[in-house]
């Protein structure tokens, strides 16, 4: 979906005030230049008091006060948080979890497949949609909020699940073998049988179940964009704020959500995206999760989140803000959101600020936002849908995720397949090296690799044999695949491969093992250097490691260990026309650069002479124009050269040339536009 310029703005709740102050937050986001606000998202007990009984007060007041101010609205289904009224109406609404029984008081506790839940969701969503599609201020809708599957397991999802699984094999003796259900006797020999899933032992089993889990959120999204078509204006655009994995701050692909799939619904992807401050911020997150977003559509998408002041040890230093914001941009948002726009004055999330704090004043935060948004105002055409060529990828894989948390990688499980996937973006991203994200169950995949030079494999432990074949092709063709430990390990039942590993891959690498270990003062020595003249050098072996035999392939480093120093860590083998290297453990970040390094070179990428701190992007806008983003992401001036053709500094309007010296402050940001 292409907009005409940049959405700049915040999730606004009246509700939520301690006074009317709904004309002077307006005024304020119009100073600021705002031009768009999300509501509704999570007022259900205020737009439904009672069954039946509407109140659009709040909606109403602001969509008009909105239009005066010349800011646009996305109106969010308020179906992710229940009114109290509605609970009572079914013993089951809320989910039944592995953990038990959930109770009302939090968000996201319903069962979503539940149809007294659904009936309430369809008639709050066709009375609020019935009421706002008309008004000019409306922009586009957002479906539910940060939707999971809340690991609803009630008899009705574990009938469902059956229902499934029957359908998917007809003869329960094919099940059995598929999922090795004969394991402790935990074969079904009658569907009637079918056990509680919540005390499955078998990896397998418990997997297909998430998937199945994930499957319902799909259903969910689809249903509800179903129920807006009915409703939308032409002009009107259908997104969802898709979340990702916590740690803290968002890490990498949800586990709880088919993000692709359900992504085929919607008009444009949108995301949530928190990250570190302060000395901690590196923007890694901002690229990562910003590029699932992107490869959702194969197109720019929405951030609908992300932190003005936030929790308490986010609070942005000065120009973090600013550069954070411009770091989504270059990345192929076309939007800024804040959550929120007022911080909150009780109940759960009163700490996590918004870009006004609780005094409401025109604080540090505000001034650097109306900064933004006059910038965005001025320049916000040269920016909008940027157009990436990026000539290297990753492959995400939602059922080697789930297979790596049942089985983990490493003496804690410290590497989980988001860590590993991380591992490797993180590197690109430090070496300025751009690349998209694809994933293993787009049915267009085949298409879509050999539009990359180079693809990566974080741990692609689960994989069906279409899908193994497709890369192999991929390489004998020319292209350069290059994968972590435990590729090819199991199938798509996380059933392991009972041939040479990795599983059929093991030509295309030139490679076999069949010893695996977690290091324990192993060290590698390694051998793919800048120059050929350097001498070997040594790193730490972490968390797992592969007892790699080279068959064809030529090793590029060994495990130095008096047990394990006949076997490689990394090789890399030439098949058909194309390379595949393979990585055989997790090692120091500071040698992955220079592998990864030396594998762009391979493929014939130039890496940029500028390195983290000093993030590079660059993107071609609606004018066919070179957009060049140089963001510095340290407290120290940075200084580098510009190789790009002349053009001119965006935010100061001053001519560059090539070959000039530019000069980075502190958390700052220069964007060059040439022909």
């Amino acid at each position: 979906m292409k907009s005409n310029h940049i959405y700049f703005g915040a999730a606004y709740y009246d509700e939520y005030l301690p006074y009317d102050r709904l004309e002077q937050d307006m005024q304020m986001m119009e100073d600021a230049h705002i031009n768009l606000i999300r509501i509704a998202e999570s007022t259900w007990s205020t737009l439904e008091p009672e069954e039946g009984h509407y109140n659009f007060y709040h909606i109403d007041r602001v969509l008009d006060a909105a239009k005066a101010h010349h800011i646009q609205v996305i109106i969010g289904t308020p179906t992710y948080a229940v009114p109290a009224w509605l609970v009572k109406k079914s013993d089951d609404l809320l989910t039944l979890t592995h953990s038990g029984k959930s109770i009302y008081g939090h968000r996201q506790n319903m069962d979503l497949t539940n149809p007294v839940y659904r009936e309430y969701a369809e008639k709050i969503i066709r009375v609020l949609l019935s009421h706002v599609a008309s008004h000019p201020a409306v922009i586009g809708y957002q479906i539910d909020n940060e939707t999971h599957h809340y690991d609803t397991c009630g008899p009705r999802v574990q009938k469902m699940f059956v229902d499934y699984l029957k359908n998917q094999f007809p003869d329960i003796q094919d099940f059995n073998q598929k999922f090795g259900l004969d394991y402790w006797s935990n074969r079904v020999d009658c569907w009637e049988d079918f056990p509680d899933i919540r005390g499955t032992i078998n990896g397998s089993l418990a997997a297909e179940f998430e998937k199945f889990q994930r499957s319902l959120v799909t259903d969910f999204h689809h249903w509800q964009a179903a129920l807006i078509r009915e409703y939308r204006r032409p002009d009107q655009f259908i997104t969802h704020n898709f979340d990702f994995e916590w740690h803290n701050y968002s890490f990498g692909l949800q586990p709880d959500t088919d993000q692709f799939a359900s992504a085929l619904c919607m008009d444009v992807a949108g995301g949530d995206i928190y990250h570190p401050s302060q000395k901690n911020l590196t923007g890694a997150e901002i690229t990562f999760c910003g590029s699932i977003l992107r490869g959702l559509k194969r197109s720019n998408y929405l951030i609908l989140e992300t932190q003005a002041q936030g929790n308490p040890e986010w609070l942005p230093y000065p120009g973090q803000l600013r550069l954070c914001a411009y770091s989504h941009l270059s990345n192929g948002s076309n939007s800024i959101m804040y959550w929120h726009w007022h911080s909150i004055h009780n109940a759960i999330e009163s700490y996590w600020k918004g870009i006004l704090s609780h005094d409401f004043s025109a604080g540090r935060i505000y001034q650097e936002a109306a900064v933004l948004g006059n910038e965005l105002d001025k320049i916000g055409t040269k920016l909008v849908n940027i157009r990436h060529h990026n000539r290297t990828a990753i492959l995400l894989d939602p059922a080697s995720l789930t297979g790596l948390c049942h089985f983990p990688t490493g003496t804690m499980g410290n590497y989980s397949y988001n860590t590993v996937a991380r591992w490797i973006s993180d590197s690109l991203y430090r070496q300025n090296i751009p690349y998209d994200i694809l994933f293993s169950e787009d049915p267009d995949l085949a298409k879509h690799l050999g539009q990359y030079q180079i693809i990566f494999l974080p741990s692609l432990y689960s994989a069906k044999d279409s899908l193994l074949h497709l890369l192999e092709k991929y390489t004998s063709d020319g292209g350069i695949l290059v994968a972590a430990f435990r590729t090819a390990f199991s199938d798509e039942y996380l059933k392991i491969r009972h041939d040479t590993q990795p599983h059929f891959l093991h030509k295309c690498f030139g490679v076999h093992y069949d010893q695996f270990t977690f290091p324990e003062d192993v060290r590698i020595s390694f051998h793919f250097t800048d120059s050929v003249s350097e001498k070997a050098q040594t790193a730490q072996a972490h968390e797992w490691m592969e007892l790699l035999t080279p068959e064809t392939a030529v090793s590029l480093a060994e495990y130095v260990h008096p047990a394990w120093n006949d076997y490689s860590a990394i090789t890399e083998n030439s098949f058909g026309l194309g390379k595949a290297f393979y990585i055989g453990c997790i090692f120091d970040e500071s040698v992955l650069d220079r592998f990864i390094a030396y594998v762009a070179k391979t493929g014939n990428i130039s890496v940029s002479s500028s390195h983290f701190p000093v993030i590079v992007r660059s993107g071609i806008n609606d004018f066919d124009e070179q957009i060049h983003y140089y963001l510095n992401y340290s407290d120290q001036t940075q200084i580098i050269t510009y190789t790009q053709p002349s053009g001119t500094e965006l935010l100061s309007g001053t001519s560059v040339c090539t070959g000039q010296q530019l000069f980075l402050n502190p958390w700052d940001v220069k964007i060059i536009c040439s022909e």
